[in-house]
């Protein structure tokens, strides 16, 4: 008897705590446009760069038509000159002579996180006191700056961010990634907020000032760090500045991946989390919408364990659909829509590889990942 209290009063948690992340989702005014400001300030785009796809030409062209009513510097680095993406850039400013962009060969790394490394170098080249963070795979629209940059308006924000979908989920394994980026962890990110504000960045956009980023010892001090836009928040939020979230969703498009890849990212992703934030991501479990009820099931099938996985499942499929389609504005296929409760019996198996160990493979290197979130290499040096 006292397993069947704990399994379904486990199993009403996971549906209570679904049914609050749908909510969550459905109240914020995603793609919302603001009204525009007088004078906009002008910016400055920092953008990492390294390799290529036959996605990045379209993603970094999307940053040369930005609709904005002030200049914008684009800057634009790498670390060698002989990287696929350089002949991209170079390409696109000649298509746009017009354009304040610029190609940067950055120096020797002089921390293990070469994107950060790279945004130092960016840091000292920018003409504008508002700067704009973003990922090489980080397609916008047109109006993105015109709804990003007001925000910065309020004097209490340090950073403003926003939302990411996957753009192009092109194989079942990215079809179950999807699902975690699409329509959980956005809606999972709006119901932290509404425990307490913010403390952490999404990094595909970022705009912050240049004198809040001194404050906190620039991009230098987080040159060793894995989840920097999470350090970075982290150290806004910390500071006494609000972290913002903008209603834009911007779209980020990578080369098809199967589910080995798909796995390793997850697991980066996952035991990167769970090294910044120990506690929430130990009880993260709780909210697993399919396993509590099936476990309840299982180990003890009544009418009424029936009825609540049955009820747990529709609504975790359905909950999930809608909110993929809130954030991607495009409806999931029929073959796809019950990869939710695969993904939520997989994340198990994720959840217990995050407190299994601290090595990650990134950029092609083997990383151990210390608790205060910095890198050491274990072998080779990092790419």
């Amino acid at each position: 008897m006292l397993a069947h209290v704990a399994l379904g009063s486990l199993a009403f948690l996971s549906l209570t705590l679904n049914l609050w992340q749908w909510l969550a989702g459905c109240r914020f005014p995603l793609r919302r446009p603001i009204p525009p400001v007088d004078l906009p300030p002008p910016v400055t785009l920092l953008k990492p760069l390294k390799e290529a796809d036959e996605t990045t030409e379209d993603c970094l062209r999307s940053w040369f038509r930005q609709d904005y009513p002030a200049p914008v510097q684009l800057l634009f680095a790498v670390d060698s000159p002989d990287d696929p993406v350089c002949p991209i850039v170079r390409r696109l400013i000649g298509d746009h002579p017009r354009c304040n962009a610029r190609l940067v060969v950055c120096e020797s790394p002089t921390g293990t996180n070469a994107k950060v490394c790279k945004l130092v170098e960016l840091e000292r080249l920018a003409a504008h006191e508002v700067l704009i963070v973003s990922d090489v795979d980080v397609r916008v629209d047109a109006d993105l700056l015109k709804n990003l940059v007001p925000f910065l308006a309020d004097p209490r924000a340090g950073l403003v961010n926003c939302f990411y979908q996957l753009a192009n989920p092109s194989t079942p394994a990215m079809r179950w990634e999807a699902v975690a980026i699409n329509s959980d962890f956005w809606s999972q990110v709006l119901q932290s907020r509404d425990l307490k504000p913010l403390d952490f960045a999404l990094g595909a956009v970022m705009a912050l000032r240049k004198r809040q980023l001194a404050a906190i010892g620039g991009f230098q001090s987080l040159t060793n760090c894995l989840a920097d836009d999470y350090q970075l928040g982290n150290r806004m939020a910390r500071a006494g500045f609000d972290i913002v979230l903008a209603h834009q969703v911007v779209e980020c498009w990578t080369a098809p991946m199967g589910w080995g890849a798909v796995w390793m990212h997850q697991l980066r992703w996952a035991r990167t989390i769970r090294v910044c934030q120990p506690l929430p991501y130990f009880f993260s479990l709780l909210s697993n919408a399919s396993l509590w009820p099936l476990l309840w099931l299982g180990l003890e099938p009544s009418p009424l364990s029936l009825a609540c996985a049955v009820s747990c499942l529709l609504f975790r499929v359905l909950a999930s659909a809608d909110l993929q389609r809130r954030l991607t504005c495009r409806a999931v296929p029929v073959p796809f829509i019950l990869m939710p409760i695969l993904k939520d019996l997989l994340q198990v198996g994720l959840w217990a590889l995050a407190f299994a160990g601290n090595r990650i493979e990134w950029r092609g290197a083997s990383m151990r990942l210390q608790r205060d979130g910095t890198l050491v290499p274990v072998e080779g040096p990092p790419r």
